[in-house]
């Protein structure tokens, strides 16, 4: 029931310790890779073929199609690169001009190359917002300088807003015939924090004008316009974003074409990058044999990787996304033992040799719980041993922690539905946050990036602190949302729905829905306070968390036939 549950869709890959041939070019290591021809192309419909003789499409991919990555491509991509960079140095000379080039970076999915010149121009604009609080007066500038800032983790006050409001507290209606400024508007109000009424208003005011707006709009603006209102930057996904502003990308400043040349480029690159892993992660996945063992099981490994394809964007954590499959993949498989294959009794006492990491008692247990507690036992050794010999510590003991508590979190929801007594709703999502996978997942990223030489922070983590437990309760409550079910997926786990209509006897399904969908904005709002400085946790970390909650509607968000069209669409156009 977590990073655990839902995918209708098949996927296949495999991870190794370290990526194969690469060449060096600026922040991107370039695998030698061509793009597949269509008829070889991944996609979710090819996943379990792939996943079934992966060793095949393997060799073609690393033996007939490799080819030496032209240098005239290397040499582009470094000039445009040096370009765009001068670009950015002169606009940060003018606060809102770098406002704008900054807008656009992020929007192409390309901002990782300018960190530095980034974080130089809103820093300046910071203190001069901090100085004049009401230093914009345009609708557009006040909210495109609220939302950079607070996505990069400066607290901005609400106030900034308030020239835009009656003595009513309303925003004025006059403001409504600026549409650009109300879907700037719109995307500001998606980063407010608990107790932020003005924003609350931002939101309810901005959607009712857009909606209004797309019916009088031409198609291609009403597009775009619906496009904003159900997938607004803060909360979606950038790179599903980008894909849609690669395509409509203008303007009229003169550095437009130098950004969408060098994106087009940087695509380019780091799609063979991710089809480099996919490579490694499937035949990891196949060497496992844990496919053959539980026949009932998920075999989306593919789909496994897009949450750390999506959670680390930055091509140079190659390493990184290969490894964090892993625990991913262990994570779908070990819910589907307690969800459809286990007996209570096998559960419980799975759930012990886990926690005692005792290998004298698995032969008490039938043949496919051996083989997931070893490809546990053995992953969870090789990843601790990987970080040991780059940062010189070694994580086992915190990273057997996860795994116990999240399979002593599956063993509480299995005794709660083999009773056929449901728990309290607010019981259930406690139990939820912690079976939703999200901590074992981010817990292994922490070690992963070597974070884990600080003891203070380290202790945090054990903690479960509020970055992790915001995102992990968007996962469980979309998950539970119910607006469909995993094909392969016959187990029954409860939902927060089912135990909120019994704890509120009379409630439909729609009133405990529109609970949930208050629950998770709710829930946003803490992650969004969480991610302001200051933070305890890296930048890759905060990043990588709001992904996790970006992804989650791409993997949740089914269709009436049981398919995610949209995830879909992501890995056909990324990978």
């Amino acid at each position: 029931m977590a990073i655990r549950q839902g995918m209708s869709a098949s996927y296949s890959l495999r991870s190794s310790t370290a990526p194969y041939n690469t060449q060096q070019t600026g922040k991107i290591r370039v695998p030698v890779i061509q793009s597949l021809p269509d008829s070889h192309k991944w996609s979710i419909a090819h996943d379990l073929t792939l996943v079934s003789n992966p060793s095949q499409h393997y060799e073609y991919l690393l033996g007939n199609r490799i080819s030496i990555v032209e240098d005239d491509v290397q040499n582009k991509h470094a000039r445009k690169l040096k370009e765009v960079r001068q670009v950015l140095s002169k606009a940060g000379e003018e606060p809102l001009e770098g406002l704008f080039l900054i807008d656009a970076i992020q929007r192409l999915g390309i901002e990782y190359h300018f960190q530095e010149e980034i974080e130089a121009i809103l820093h300046r604009q910071y203190m001069a917002i901090n100085t004049d609080v009401h230093k914009y007066k345009d609708l557009y500038e006040v909210s495109l300088c609220f939302r950079l800032l607070r996505q990069e983790g400066y607290y901005v006050p609400p106030d900034v807003f308030s020239n835009f409001n009656s003595k009513e507290g309303k925003f004025i209606g006059e403001l409504s015939k600026d549409l650009k400024g109300v879907v700037a508007l719109f995307e500001a109000s998606q980063l407010s924090i608990e107790g932020e009424d003005i924003l609350d208003e931002a939101t309810n005011f901005s959607r009712q004008v857009l909606n209004e707006w797309v019916t009088r709009l031409d198609h291609h603006q009403a597009r775009t316009v619906a496009f904003t209102l159900r997938n607004p930057y803060h909360k979606s996904l950038g790179r599903f974003i980008a894909k849609n502003f690669i395509i409509d990308f203008r303007g009229t400043n003169g550095w437009e074409n130098d950004l969408l040349a060098l994106a087009k480029m940087d695509f380019s690159l780091v799609q063979s990058i991710h089809q480099t892993e996919i490579c490694q992660v499937s035949k990891w996945w196949r060497d496992l044999g844990l496919a053959k063992e539980l026949k009932l099981a998920r075999d989306q490994p593919l789909k496994w990787y897009m949450w750390p394809m999506a959670m680390l964007t930055d091509p140079s954590l190659s390493y990184q996304r290969i490894e964090l499959t892993k625990p991913i993949s262990l994570i779908y498989m070990i819910d589907d033992i307690f969800d459809l294959c286990g007996t209570l009794d096998e559960l419980t006492l799975f759930t012990e040799v886990v926690k005692r990491c005792d290998f004298s008692a698995i032969e008490q247990l039938p043949n496919y719980m051996k083989k997931c507690f070893k490809a546990l036992y053995d992953t969870t050794n090789e990843i601790s041993y990987n970080v040991y010999k780059v940062y010189g510590w070694n994580p086992i003991d915190s990273l057997r922690e996860t795994w116990a508590s999240l399979c002593n979190a599956f063993l509480v929801e299995a005794k709660w539905f083999a009773s056929g007594k449901l728990p309290k709703a607010e019981e259930y999502l406690k139990n939820g946050i912690v079976s939703s996978g999200v901590y074992v997942l981010l817990v292994h990223l922490f070690f992963l990036l070597g974070h884990g030489r600080d003891k203070e922070i380290e202790c945090l983590v054990k903690d479960n602190p509020g970055l992790i437990t915001s995102v992990a309760t968007i996962l469980r409550l979309w998950d539970d949302l119910g607006s469909a079910k995993d094909e392969n997926q016959d187990g029954y786990d409860g939902s927060y729905v089912e135990c909120y209509m019994k704890e509120h006897q009379g409630s439909s399904v729609e009133t405990a829905q529109e609970h949930v969908i208050k629950k998770i904005s709710d829930s946003w709002k803490s992650l969004n306070k969480e991610c302001l400085s200051p933070n305890p946790f890296s930048a890759t970390i905060r990043k990588a968390s709001l992904n996790v909650a970006r992804m989650v509607p791409l993997m949740y968000n089914y269709d009436d036939n049981h398919q995610l069209p949209d995830l879909e669409e992501l890995a056909s156009y990324f990978l």
